[in-house]
């Protein structure tokens, strides 16, 4: 009777118990097939749709007014972020959350934003992946901070 209970005990916590606990964001992964190729030759059309991009990423809310000025610290192809120090750790998000094929046709932008100086330490730097979508430009799948 008494290895039953054991057994019984067992049974109800692999059932009820998860074996990861994580937070993972909610992404909205696109589509594959409405992605255009891009390149490094691309960075200056990307530089240039940022200034529409940011601030309707970052320019809402209570607090949008602290993300009024920034500061391009990056802005690669993914595949281009391989042996950089800083930004390599996001090319992994970016495979992990949509797959290679995906993460191989986005980039990475990280923001400075000089207003949260001695604000917010997790504000101060705002990362965002976005890709170019045929006809449509580009848009961002992703916001980390």
């Amino acid at each position: 009777m008494k290895r039953f209970g054991v057994i019984a005990m067992l049974i109800t916590f692999i059932i009820f118990v998860p074996s990861n606990i994580y937070a993972q964001p909610n992404v909205e992964c696109p589509k594959l097939k409405h992605l255009e190729e891009t390149s490094i030759k691309d960075k200056d059309e990307l530089l240039n749709a940022l200034s529409s991009i940011v601030p309707n990423t970052y320019e809402k809310g209570e607090y949008g007014e602290l993300f009024s000025e920034w500061d391009i610290v990056t802005a690669l192809p993914f595949p281009k972020t391989v042996r950089q120090v800083n930004d390599e750790v996001y090319y992994g998000m970016a495979k992990n959350f949509c797959g290679e094929a995906v993460a191989n046709k986005s980039w990475l932008v990280r923001l400075y934003f000089p207003k949260w100086e001695g604000k917010s330490a997790s504000a101060l730097e705002g990362q965002i992946f976005l890709s170019k979508s045929k006809g449509k430009g580009w848009f961002v799948w992703f916001r980390y901070h």
